[in-house]
């Protein structure tokens, strides 16, 4: 009994050191072996690794990109505007023995960069204007504040991988007295554009009226010229008909005379028999001698 018990007893103390050898490091994970305080080796690949039990400790690092949001924090450009910006930086730990070294372990390398990147920020963002921050030239702005805090970031075993600007915006307490004045600006422009369209469009009727009326006295003096010629060929066509048989052209323009004068109706001509008026009409009921 006493036999197994010990056995036992044996098996456990293995287990327990055979725990204590081992460490497993992950794919997120860089891990310092140290040996009583001092720095034995670095491991960074992941997997299963052995250690000296109870002399030898594991320390863990991440060495994936992290991030680091900053708290808003209101700064005056160099045309005296006030803004409040946001920004984000992301980071990761190249140097895991001097990251812990230096500030020991993720959560004091982001209290350290917290206070470099906003620092930075103020610095470039306060050189430059406010028109400056909306313009494309943001991006060259972004890149200046990555690489001052680069080179302070390098003395811990950090890299900083990109810092962003989120938001760049005016405080609350001139955003309505700006938005006034752009409200203010944009009414002015917009009646400066019916003004001119108004004008435009009394131009644009002026010279279609004028246009009109040429139009329409060139009609008229095109009509008047083509209705004399046609009364001058008309004229001229009586005139050659009249040459060729009087007597018919006679005959013709009486008749032309009867079917105007004679309408039905009420109206009533007094002539005398023996006017020229009738004297087709007279012939026509008077009756013929017998021979």
């Amino acid at each position: 009994m006493k036999k197994l018990t010990m056995m036992i007893a044996v098996g456990l103390a293995l287990a327990v050191l055979a725990y204590m050898s081992v460490f497993t490091v992950t794919q997120t994970d860089q891990a310092l072996v140290l040996q009583l305080g001092e720095h034995k080796r670095t491991v960074k690949q992941p997997g299963l690794h052995f250690k000296l039990p109870f002399v030898q400790n594991v320390i863990y690092l991440d060495k994936r990109i992290l991030n680091l949001d900053l708290k808003p924090e209101e700064i005056v450009s160099s045309d005296q505007k006030r803004m409040v910006v946001d920004a984000i930086a992301r980071f990761r730990i190249i140097d895991p023995l001097l990251t812990f070294q230096t500030r020991r372990n993720e959560r004091g390398v982001s209290q350290a960069l917290e206070t470099m990147v906003s620092s930075s920020v103020r610095e470039v963002l306060a050189r430059e204007q406010f028109i400056t921050l909306l313009s494309g030239e943001r991006a060259d702005l972004m890149k200046q504040i990555r690489d001052s805090v680069n080179e302070a970031a390098h003395s811990f075993g950090v890299e900083i991988i990109d810092v962003r600007l989120r938001r760049v915006d005016l405080p609350a307490r001139n955003s309505q007295s700006i938005y006034e004045r752009m409200n203010t600006a944009r009414r002015q422009e917009a009646q400066e554009i019916r003004a001119e369209g108004q004008e435009q469009a009394l131009r644009i009727r002026a010279e279609a009226e004028r246009e009109r009326t040429i139009l329409l006295a060139n009609a008229e003096r095109d009509g008047q010229i083509l209705r004399g010629q046609g009364d001058s060929e008309a004229v001229r066509i009586f005139a050659e008909a009249f040459g060729r048989d009087v007597e018919f052209f006679e005959f013709y323009r009486s008749m032309q005379a009867y079917k105007v004068a004679l309408q039905p109706g009420d109206t009533t001509l007094v002539l005398s028999p023996n006017s020229e008026f009738f004297k087709y009409l007279d012939s026509m009921y008077t009756p013929k001698r017998k021979r």
